[in-house]
């Protein structure tokens, strides 16, 4: 890592953030207090971008850098970015002591929002996937019960969920994007509750609306995260979080296209490329 002209040498442990998300904000801090990824400016590793940010060399603001505690490792550091997600979308939902939270999707951001809302004080979470190997990865994560989803209609779905829990959960996080799932999500929270939508898919969708509006089911969106890099950080020094199990296939460096394939096939959670030659323990 090496710094430009007036951009001041980067502290050994420096990581580059993800686009302008990872640095402290507010006004002490010379940069908007509510930090938002809605800005105009390029975004490297957006899908629709060719090479994300597989480059030989890649650039970034010094705000844009997180510093890794020394008790933070670079695995536990690739992972801040998802973490993040999982910790905004459990604070617009509100999860706190007690509460009863339904997950929809299993894959990384679904786990990191069951690690999130048990470490946030939810006294039960149900996810639901049509994978029965990451539904088990959920469970080793923290998740109470797990529902594997096969052809049952939203409703059924959502009924499903009543019938493990016991009551309709106050929250529900979605974050497949898909559109049956959505509308699983609306039918399964209870009156008064919450659905917070994480996934993102197709730009327009069709969901139950009056069934929301009638029963008063708060639908609020997140796009990546807010403020959330430092907690993130701070939550893995302090090891109050454990994301270690979300890496469940590594590879050196030469080795890339097969990582690359094994992520494309869909196996395991995380694959991780370790770069450093020496280094190829967890």
């Amino acid at each position: 890592m090496g710094a430009g002209p007036g951009a001041g040498a980067p502290e050994p442990g420096a990581v580059p953030g993800a686009g302008g998300g990872a640095g402290p904000r507010g006004p002490e801090h010379g940069r908007p207090p509510r930090q938002r990824s809605l800005d105009p400016g390029p975004r490297r590793a957006e899908p629709w971008r060719r090479r994300g940010r597989t480059w030989p060399w890649w650039f970034t603001e010094p705000g844009s850098c997180a510093w890794l505690p020394d008790n933070v490792t670079f695995e536990e550091g690739a992972l801040i970015e998802p973490l993040s997600v999982g910790i905004h979308a459990c604070k617009r939902a509100g999860v706190t002591l007690g509460s009863k939270v339904f997950v929809s999707g299993s894959g990384p951001i679904g786990l990191v929002n069951v690690i999130v809302a048990k470490m946030m004080g939810a006294a039960v979470v149900v996810v639901t996937d049509l994978s029965a190997s990451r539904l088990q990865k959920a469970k080793e994560v923290g998740a109470d019960f797990t529902i594997q989803v096969k052809n049952e209609t939203p409703q059924e779905v959502a009924s499903k969920v009543e019938s493990v829990l016991g009551c309709m959960p106050e929250i529900t996080v979605e974050c497949t994007g898909v559109q049956a799932c959505i509308q699983a999500g609306i039918y399964a929270t209870r009156s008064g509750g919450t659905l917070v939508l994480v996934g993102l898919g197709p730009e327009m969708v069709t969901v139950p609306i009056v069934n929301a509006a009638v029963r008063e089911v708060d639908i609020r969106g997140i796009f990546r995260y807010c403020n959330t890099w430092p907690v993130a950080i701070a939550l893995l020094a302090s090891k109050r979080i454990n994301v270690k199990p979300l890496v469940t296939h590594r590879f050196p460096l030469e080795k890339a296209l097969e990582a690359f394939e094994t992520t494309k096939r869909g196996e395991g959670v995380k694959v991780m490329l370790k770069c450093d030659p020496t280094d190829q323990s967890p």
